[in-house]
């Protein structure tokens, strides 16, 4: 047909009728005229095979300084990018322009294909269920989340299942750690319900860093032991090499974005504490193992059975109260209340938390701290530990190392502001004092820091005879009891009786 060329498909019908039909026949049986029918006849070959060969348009401009410069280069560094050789080849040759950058990329790789060196190969494994568990952290900071107010700087435990794609996560506060690795790890075996013959890692060394030769050697021992006490074969990934644990690398990725997603659809990264954080990883993972339930469930069988109890899964360390009324552990300072001053607390020391026991016996669990990336000291601080303390030298307050940490609220460290603003040092001290003291004697202080902001906002300093009426009893809710004394003479009578039953 006029306009539209002839396909190698249509000659191809062509030359099969041709055989039995007469030219005119088989040409319209190929959707082709008869003039182009009889052309054909006459030249057999496909339309592809007529096509001559594209010439160059223009002249190339890389013709003189490609195999004589930019070859060399590539030969001298392998692993040089294009955009670097367009660099060197403008410094040396500015009348190339910066237009010829496609044209080299396309020579370079054109190059490669045919002279570069050899590229390392990925081997895919086909492992057998029940053989391999991964385990890696990944950094969560970039995601936003804030917690009670504050940004959460965190990383994600990711425990997987080569075969079946069984996941587990657990949000991790510190760095990359053995602690962390034990209870993300011990977690994951039992939520699954069983052991993989082998656990792999990756080379654990941000675990590693900044630790002594001795103290690399204990952690190393006590990894083996978690996994012995498992049954589990540990092994690990070269350094540098993180294809090597490519059935977990990549679906860090997309967990990752899949949380992303989901706290875009919830409208925002906020959430009232860590709990409810931790919750919100746990369904998204939960979801992801409910696509692969099937095939989790084919993979169950071939797990090794659990061990009758966990490992140990924190670090047991043993420290000493100071006259500060508290103790410093990994850079950080916790209070305890201060009679415990003098004694030795024995603390297991978890990822987000301290256990605390006197002897054997549990005493409190603290919020773990950690000192800032720059090595800075923190402190986690409870006005309860001390208060009765300040009542007895309220002037501490004013130089108290720790005084920023010790308001529960926002609110109580405005609030000190504005009195240190306002009033003598000695009087505004004593007035914050009697506030934590009265937060800490009624248990009002989420209420109390909303009588604060109140104030706050209306640039008044507290009123402390009014804020204890309003948080003292109220005598109207008190039951008035009515106690009615008996007789004596029932007494007398009672005592008689006993007397009488009582005599030989």
């Amino acid at each position: 047909m006029p306009g539209r060329h002839v396909t190698d498909h249509q000659m191809r019908l062509f030359m099969t009728f041709r055989q039995t039909e007469a030219v005119p026949a088989a040409a319209a049986k190929a959707g082709i005229s008869t003039a182009t029918g009889y052309r054909l006849a006459r030249d057999p070959r496909l339309p592809s095979q007529k096509k001559t060969p594209r010439g160059r348009r223009r002249r190339d401009p890389l013709e003189e300084v490609f195999d004589s410069e930019v070859v060399p280069l590539l030969k001298a560094a392998p692993g040089l990018r294009p955009i670097a050789v367009l660099e060197e080849l403008l410094r040396r040759h500015p009348a190339l322009g910066a237009g010829v950058r496609r044209t080299l990329e396309r020579r370079i790789r054109a190059w490669r294909a045919l002279y570069g060196p050899e590229q390392e190969v990925i081997f895919r494994q086909a492992l057998p269920p029940g053989r391999l568990g991964l385990s890696d952290f990944t950094d969560m900071s970039d995601l936003g989340v804030v917690v009670a107010g504050q940004a959460l700087d965190h990383r994600l435990y990711h425990f997987r299942l080569a075969y079946s794609g069984f996941g587990h996560a657990h949000v991790v506060l510190g760095g990359e750690s053995f602690v962390a690795l034990a209870e993300g790890l011990q977690n994951a075996l039992w939520s699954l319900g069983g052991v993989p013959a082998e656990h792999r890692t990756d080379s654990l060394s941000a675990a590693f860093r900044n630790l002594d030769e001795d103290a690399r050697v204990d952690l190393t021992r006590r990894y083996d032991a978690l996994c012995a006490h498992y049954r589990m074969t540990p092994t690990r990934n070269s350094v540098g090499l993180p294809h090597e644990n490519g059935a977990i690398e990549g679906p860090h990725g997309h967990l990752k974005r899949s949380i992303a997603d989901a706290l875009l659809l919830r409208g925002s990264p906020a959430f009232d504490d860590l709990g409810a954080y931790r919750r919100f990883v746990d369904e998204i993972v939960g979801r992801r193992n409910a696509r692969n339930g099937r095939r989790i469930d084919s993979e169950r069988p071939h797990l090794r059975p659990l061990p009758r109890r966990r490992a140990c899964d924190h670090e047991m360390v043993t420290v000493r109260v100071t006259s500060s009324g508290g103790f410093t552990l990994r850079k950080v300072f916790y209070t305890v209340p201060s009679r415990l001053i003098g004694h030795r607390l024995r603390v297991r020391l978890y990822d987000d938390r301290l256990e605390v026991f006197v002897g054997a016996s549990p005493l409190m669990t603290l919020p773990r701290g950690r000192p800032d990336r720059k090595g800075k000291h923190d402190q986690v601080v409870s006005y309860h530990h001390v208060i009765h303390a300040l009542r007895k030298k309220p002037m501490a307050l004013m130089n108290l190392v720790y005084r920023d940490r010790l308001f529960p609220r926002e609110a109580y460290r405005r609030t000190f502001e504005l009195l240190v603003e306002r009033l003598p040092e000695r009087q505004a001290a004593r007035l914050m004092v009697d506030l934590l003291a009265l937060a800490h004697d009624r248990a009002c202080e989420a209420e109390l820091a909303h009588c604060l902001e109140d104030g706050l906002a209306q640039g008044r300093l507290p009123d402390l005879p009014a804020l204890r009426v309003r948080f003292g009893p109220d005598p109207a809710r008190i039951p008035l009891v009515e106690v009615k004394l008996g007789s004596l003479v029932s007494y007398e009578a009672l005592l008689g009786t006993e007397m009488i039953r009582g005599a030989p």
